[in-house]
């Protein structure tokens, strides 16, 4: 009645349909089902580009990725008459009145369509039915990455599509052009990693609760480039521990000299082992450049300890040598060297010190050497000091133990022996 097409005219909740839709034949037809519903699994198939990998993150274990997604398939409910045999083009405001496949990433953390400045998102309907769906994402995603042989590690990776609530009995993802379908950009590189190659795969996955599926995979293997940590953390060790040998160079009674040494070195090894854990996971193995810098710790602090053992033989050797050619009384007399092995001070002349269990302090001992020889004290100084500056080496090599000689040899001859193995096990 008239009535009621005044009312219907009222009704602001109805729309006409577009254009568009009225040629696909939109409100015909039920788009909640799948194509073919009730008959054999549809085929949908993908092609991938990808734009770029944006980030690599090892200690969150995932990667970032912005690509091109294309899905093809054919939907006989959209064919249309076209006298030039023309596609249609639309954008995303038809994608939530028509059927699209529920295809989701696999172990994915987050992802988004990007909307700059509209949804980047395009559908293309051919007259046939055949259809193309295309969106660019940007997607991070988990990578399950074995850290035993870093920073000389390969890192496989992949990126696995699925469909969320069809499994094969009702669609079936394929590769559209076989291994063709992935392409990359030239111009992909990263910071700390080199892309040796990518490739696509396809598998089944199973749920106990709803079946088998079929899986898309983008796999990506990642080379960490060396140099960097050759930069910060092996070449520093390196330095730390031919450092901690020159103490075997140094007087054996230049106790100060040798001891903030040692010292200094260790406190740089932690420094720089504290420095690479903390940009790294707290895994539960080792890794190999903890193997690397834990070794080389081993070699600083055993050189540490070398002094220590050096130092406290020295002394029982002196001793052992004062008590040979001691006198009755308890006085030795005995030459600078031998006094500085008791006192840590340095003498300019030949001392009488008393070995009781109370020795008379250094600045005491210097100024009664001071004053026994106040009446010429000029130029028997001038002359000592010439005589030591000439005799620097020969005092070095008369003074030094046995130990600092066959250290000087060993340590560096088994710390190369290290690298060696070291370099040729892990590249």
């Amino acid at each position: 009645s008239k009535r009621e097409i005044r009312m219907r005219k009222l009704d602001s909740t109805k729309f006409r349909p577009l254009k568009s839709e009225q040629l696909l034949h939109i409100e015909d037809h039920d788009f909640a089902l799948r194509p073919g519903f009730g008959g054999s699994p549809i085929p949908v198939g993908i092609d991938v580009q990808v734009e770029s990998i944006d980030s690599i993150s090892e200690v969150d274990m995932d990667f970032t990725m912005t690509l091109y997604l294309r899905h093809y398939w054919k939907d006989e409910r959209l064919s249309f008459r076209s006298n030039k045999n023309k596609s249609m083009t639309f954008d995303g405001r038809l994608i939530k009145k028509i059927w699209v496949p529920d295809v989701f990433f696999v172990h994915s953390k987050r992802s988004f369509i990007h909307d700059t400045t509209v949804e980047n998102i395009m559908l293309r309907v051919y007259p046939d039915g055949n259809v193309l769906f295309s969106l660019r994402i940007t997607v991070s995603a988990m990578c399950f990455m074995d850290f035993s042989r870093f920073p000389l590690d390969t890192q496989n990776c992949s990126l696995e599509l699925e469909s969320y609530a069809y499994n094969e009995d009702d669609l079936m993802l394929y590769w559209k052009h076989g291994n063709k379908s992935l392409s990359t950009d030239e111009h992909i590189s990263l910071s700390q990693f080199f892309i040796e190659e990518f490739s696509a795969s396809s598998g089944l996955a199973f749920y106990s609760s709803t079946g088998w599926y079929n899986r898309l995979f983008i796999n990506f293997a990642l080379r960490r480039h060396i140099f960097f940590f050759v930069l910060q953390s092996y070449f520093p060790a390196m330095l730390m521990v031919m450092l901690s040998w020159v103490s075997f160079w140094i007087d054996r009674r230049a106790v100060p000299a040798r001891v903030s040494l040692g010292i200094t070195t260790v406190l740089t090894m932690s420094t720089i082992m504290t420095g690479v854990s903390a940009s790294m996971p707290q895994v539960s193995y080792i890794k190999a450049v903890d193997v690397y810098l834990w070794i080389s710790f081993l070699f600083v602090f055993l050189s540490v300890i070398e002094y220590a053992a050096v130092n406290y033989l020295t002394t029982i050797e002196e001793r052992k040598q004062l008590k040979k050619r001691g006198k009755a009384s308890g006085t030795y007399s005995m030459d600078a060297v031998q006094a500085m092995a008791f006192d840590g001070c340095y003498h300019d002349t030949d001392v009488d010190m008393d070995l009781s269990p109370f020795p008379e302090p250094c600045e005491e001992n210097e100024t009664r050497a001071s004053q026994t020889n106040i009446s010429n004290a000029d130029t028997p100084r001038l002359k000592r000091k010439r005589s030591l500056k000439g005799n620097v080496g020969r005092i070095i090599l008369q003074n030094n133990h046995v130990i600092d000689t066959y250290s000087r040899i060993i340590f560096p001859s088994v710390y190369i022996v290290f690298n060696f193995f070291y370099w040729g096990l892990y590249i």
